[in-house]
């Protein structure tokens, strides 16, 4: 059921919503499939490891399963199963054999598609066809071309119609029962409409399958689209014309839900898949929902996507700081104003880039941009200055550059095509590194070259060290990730990091139709060769990474340090009070306790003092008095006794002198004694523990000095320069091992810090 706008429902099905289901039919097999593209060879592009999953897929596993457990279907089981081609080989013979049988209805759903895997889709679709299975596909291509087209139904598009494929335009979550309930009946139209964009306050979540995400590098990523449409008018963009301009967006709660249930599956990376975040009118309401949820004790990242001016958002950023935000992707696009001002990307005049970056540093927020190469103004040398300020002036981390290609579903492939312009007639090129239309100031070779060394510029070895060197503890390990998989892609792999993923299988069988399928002798001798070149750039790009670690390992623990005296810190002033007013309060009592303690004590000192001084004058009056009065009786004898007296106090003060300096002179020689004795102590010999516990101590396998390998690297060339001519015996062999021993360790080394980074 579609909901429209005047609260009035209208389907889109064929079948009626309570007709029962086949009556032979008990089973409803739904294969999800993510198509890949060919390569310039014609061959499937496949991966060992993936690194961004599809959230199309994991969107309509969920959309399935709200089907199944509401039985809209009726009285049949429906089994789903995920696929992704760029990980996964796409066996049609297999899969007929397991689905396509008696009592059961298959359908394969190609999801998602985008323009460059348009080609590669029709003809899996084809294959899938012939096979017995009920075909739909479905997209950013489908939905583009059908909302701009002027011409009706495009060849390609009706001949797929023509073979008993079904298009479906438009956005599925408000009648995606319409569609499998056609589907399960074997009465599926050619051809699906969805004008009306569904809201997604109330719509499902996106599904995680633990299976498909172990052929990703990362197996614990999750995607969500937390809102869809962008208010902007960038004329290269085709999300306006698909999704449109209305921000719609799934409740704060739905976005908590999706994380607690996905917890189960030990998700803790997420994409926010959203055009544009900044713009969700809801985004405050996520991120407390986000930080309620960490304090809860539930630990997961996320990156997303925003605009040049969502740093301006009051509380946007120190609130995904706090909600788990570890990357913003942000859509720069260009830095010439004659540029932004040709694409309509008027928002982005008004920006102090460098100011923009470092908002979100301050945030311990890594920043990557996206830039397009072939904007009406670029020539070779205008983008090589632009690459200079991105790297030197704006400093941003990270950046993802792109071909300007004319995808259809934009302002400017309807342009082009209206003016005859020449396109590139192979939508398997528009994958934004090739050349599909030609450029007013750069011939396609130019172009290519241009955007090839903004690669190689940005992620030299040179620009990752710097920028590694001011990265913070919190993202050292994501950034320096992101350049291995970015350097790897673009310069070895020689595609877009966007749908490239770790070590490209190649199947003898999986060719472009129309193209000739090798000899397995011609097959094997090209996959030597490309093995060989791939593993010596491997080995190239290994140790270059090994070489900015060891530059750029330093400034991470300093922060890590840093980081633990700031919580250590933040400790001790909980201790003393949560706040530095509370904290002075509290040390201003001590004080005031100790203050008063003392000045109590000084006037008890005081009045015994005084007491004692009362009663020593007391008394000595009175003896006066006594000795005057016997003084007066006894005269004479009285002086002689007082002279007896004098003479004896005299011997008894002089004793008590003697006594005094013999003591003095006795504590001297006994401390004497005392500190020669320490000291024969200090010296006595220690045992073997103890004397190689102090240079042990100094030793630390697990440690490295150097901060590079360049003598290394020098020593294995000038070795293998020998080898190479036969100069094996001017090779030292304990310098040889102590080389290769110190190699060893920096593999090992370098190897576990990245394992034990997995993840952040």
């Amino acid at each position: 059921m579609l909901q429209l706008e005047n609260g009035e429902t209208r389907r889109v099905g064929v079948v009626p919503a309570d007709a029962p289901r086949p009556e032979k039919i008990k089973q409803l097999d739904l294969i999800l499939i993510r198509p890949s593209k060919y390569d310039d060879d014609g061959y499937v592009m496949r991966y060992w490891r993936g690194v961004l999953p599809s959230n199309t897929l994991a969107t309509l596993a969920g959309l399935t399963r709200e089907v199944a457990e509401s039985r809209a279907l009726g009285d049949v089981k429906i089994n789903v199963v995920m696929l992704d081609e760029t990980v996964q080989r796409i066996d049609v013979a297999r899969l007929r054999r397991r689905h396509v049988r008696r009592g059961v209805r298959a359908v394969a759903a190609l999801a998602g598609v985008q323009t460059n895997q348009f080609p590669r889709a029709a003809d899996l679709a084809r294959m899938l066809h012939d096979a017995g299975f009920s075909v739909m596909i479905g997209g950013f291509h489908v939905s583009g071309v059908m909302a701009m087209s002027k011409a009706g139904t495009p060849p390609e598009f009706q001949a797929l119609m023509d073979g008993g494929i079904t298009l479906v335009r438009g956005e599925v979550e408000e009648c995606w029962a319409d569609l499998l309930r056609d589907a399960l009946h074997g009465r599926l139209r050619s051809y699906y409409e969805i004008l009306q964009p569904p809201e997604l306050d109330k719509a499902s979540l996106p599904l995680v399958d633990p299976e498909l995400m172990k052929h990703f590098a990362y197996a614990f990523m999750g995607t969500i689209d937390a809102g869809r449409g962008c208010p902007f008018h960038c004329s290269f963009c085709t999300i306006i014309n698909v999704q449109g301009h209305k921000m719609r967006c799934r409740s704060a709660e739905a976005v908590r839900e999706c994380i607690r249930r996905n917890a189960r599956h030990k998700i803790d990376y997420y994409f926010f898949t959203d055009d544009n975040f900044s713009r969700n009118p809801h985004w405050e309401e996520i991120f407390d929902e986000l930080i309620a949820l960490r304090a809860e004790g539930h630990q997961f990242n996320f990156m997303m996507q925003v605009d040049v001016l969502a740093h301006r958002i009051r509380n946007f950023v120190s609130k995904a700081a706090s909600a788990g935000c570890s990357q913003v992707f942000v859509g720069m696009e260009s830095i010439n104003p004659d540029n932004l001002e040709a694409i309509g990307k008027k928002q982005n005049l008004a920006v102090d880039y460098r100011q923009m970056v470092a908002a979100w540093h301050v945030a311990d927020i890594s920043v990557h941009v996206g830039y397009i190469i072939g904007f009406p103004f670029d020539t070779p040398a205008s983008v090589a200055g632009d690459m200079r300020k991105l790297r030197e002036e704006i400093q941003v981390d990270q950046a993802s550059f792109f071909m300007l290609t004319p995808l259809p579903g934009s302002a400017d492939y309807a342009e082009l095509a209206a003016r005859g312009a020449k396109l590139d007639p192979d939508f398997n090129r528009f994958d934004s590194f090739h050349a599909a239309m030609p450029h007013a100031r750069m011939s396609a070779d130019e172009w290519f070259e241009t955007y090839q060394a903004a690669w190689r510029g940005f992620y030299s070895t040179e620009n990752m060290k710097v920028v590694l060197s001011r990265a913070n503890a919190r993202t050292y390990w994501s950034i320096f990730k992101n350049f291995l998989w970015y350097r790897y892609s673009a310069l070895i792999e020689k595609t877009h990091p966007m749908i490239c993923g770790f070590v490209r299988f190649k199947g003898r069988l999986d060719r472009r139709p129309g193209l000739p399928i090798e000899t397995r002798g011609q097959y094997w001798r090209r996959r030597v060769d490309d093995w060989r070149v791939w593993s010596r750039e491997v080995v190239h790009m290994y140790l270059q990474m090994q070489e900015v670690w060891l530059a750029t390992r330093q400034r991470a623990q300093r922060e890590s340090n840093w980081a633990s005296w700031r919580r250590n810190w933040d400790e001790m002033r909980g201790w003393l009070g949560n706040s530095r007013a509370r904290a002075s309060r509290a040390l201003a009592g001590r004080v005031s306790l100790l203050r008063a303690g003392a000045e109590e004590s000084w006037l008890r000192a005081s009045r015994v003092r005084r007491q004692g001084a009362d009663d020593i004058a007391r008394r000595w009056g009175e003896l006066r008095a006594e000795a005057e009065a016997a003084w007066q009786r006894a005269g004479e004898a009285g002086r002689q006794r007082k002279d007896d007296l004098g003479r004896r106090l005299a011997g008894i003060r002089t004793g008590v002198e003697d006594l005094w300096i013999r003591a003095g002179e006795s504590g001297r020689r006994e401390a004497e004694a005392l500190a020669t004795r320490f000291r024969r102590l200090s010296r006595r010999p220690r045992s073997w523990a103890r004397a190689l516990r102090a240079p042990l101590a100094r030793i630390n396998p697990l440690d490295i000095k150097t901060p590079t390998r360049a003598d290394l690297n020098e020593y294995w060339r000038q070795t293998f320069d020998k080898l190479r001519h036969g100069k094996i015996f001017r090779i030292n062999p304990v310098r040889f091992g102590m080389n290769l021993a110190r190699d060893l360790k920096l593999f090992v080394l370098f190897n576990i810090q990245i394992l034990i980074s997995h993840g952040k």
